[in-house]
């Protein structure tokens, strides 16, 4: 299958047959939002101005992790200043997902329960710590004043209250982590939707989109339903390629890993069971998908607001379905899950092994 044109990847991209999934590569064409190449630029820039990367990291790994490519096959139709704004945040996100790893790998309970708390203030507050002299810090509100600027501070508070969710869950991860704890299926499913950001991703196609949906639309069965299978596909597809690492790792987080601890399943059953989760979501999606267009369909009543609001959730709709060929493809490009080529199978090469905190 060759690497999509505008991908860091030049060469034909190969997809082991155990991840492979020919219904996405079929009927989910690859699609980039326009702005990519500058977007790319522009994101390894910031990483580097704010300190959030070193400048032998970003000029050896930026690239090649591809964190521009996923969010600009995702947000398609977005703004220009909005993708970027999004793309710079989504590579705060990863390098955040770093450290939590490293003080988990290194055990710092009081460096990452710092971090915590930090992070919830700067949340509330992003201007007041924009000079703050952790740079995970300054470069989180560097993020968040920006993208509280594209909607109303109705919109705001919404994100605001579902990253702090995002920043507890984490803050539980950790403690599972670092105390061998593997939570029951139903348990990680749940946490699971916390860690991956469910609710971020979803939120952040309304600036995307120029409108912030009314409540009866986002809380709108098939409109919900839409949105939570796109982002379930990329959280349960990201367990089924990591699986195997993770098993090697003695992680605890994993749905697989959850399968054998407390179903029974043996590893090669629990894979089976994580893909066919997988499929199911790609099957049901379709099904959701087409219930939130006949919703927006239903919205475009003939009025100014309603023709707007219509786009808008068609918009959103759009990009749900890019999620799962921007997804997939990032699985299989980036240099964040090519493990066997790691010289340490436990340390990604793009990370500071030894980040701030307690040591």
């Amino acid at each position: 299958m060759p690497a999509f044109p505008y991908s860091t990847t030049s060469t034909v991209t190969a997809v082991p047959p155990s991840l492979c999934l020919p219904v996405i590569e079929a009927a989910f064409p690859r699609r980039l939002h326009p702005y990519w190449p500058r977007l790319q630029e522009r994101t390894r820039a910031w990483l580097l101005e704010k300190r959030l990367m070193s400048a032998e990291k970003v000029a050896e790994y930026a690239d090649g992790l591809c964190y521009t490519d996923l969010m600009a096959g995702y947000y398609l139709g977005a703004p220009e200043e909005v993708l970027q704004a999004v793309a710079d945040y989504s590579a705060w996100f990863f390098v955040w997902d770093d450290r939590h790893d490293r003080d988990i790998v290194h055990r710092r309970p009081g460096a990452w329960q710092r971090l915590e708390d930090q992070l919830h203030t700067a949340l509330d507050a992003p201007r007041d710590h924009l000079e703050h002299e952790d740079p995970l810090i300054a470069g989180f509100a560097d993020a968040m004043v920006r993208l509280y600027a594209f909607l109303p501070g109705t919109w705001n508070d919404r994100f605001a209250r579902h990253f702090h969710a995002v920043i507890g869950a984490y803050g539980q991860e950790f403690r599972n982590r670092t105390g061998g704890i593997i939570p029951t299926v139903d348990e990680y499913l749940e946490l699971r939707r916390l860690t991956f950001a469910h609710a971020i991703w979803t939120d952040l196609l309304e600036p995307s989109a120029g409108v912030e949906l009314p409540d009866s639309v986002r809380k709108h069965p098939e409109f919900r339903r839409a949105a939570l299978l796109s982002q379930e596909f990329a959280a349960w597809y990201n367990d089924l390629c990591s699986l195997p690492k993770e098993i090697a790792g003695d992680e605890v987080h994993n749905l697989g890993i959850s399968l054998i601890k407390h179903e029974g399943l043996t590893l090669e059953e629990a894979v089976v069971e994580v893909r066919r989760r997988v499929e199911e979501c790609i099957q049901e999606f379709l099904g959701a998908e087409s219930g939130a267009l006949r919703l927006a369909d239903e919205i475009d009543d003939g009025t100014v607001r309603g023709k707007e609001v219509a786009a808008a959730v068609r918009a959103c709709v759009a990009n749900m379905r890019n999620w799962f060929s921007s997804v997939y493809w990032f699985h299989h490009e980036s240099g964040r899950y090519m493990v066997d080529s790691w010289d340490d199978r436990s340390t990604p090469p793009y990370v500071n092994n030894e980040a701030a905190g307690d040591k």
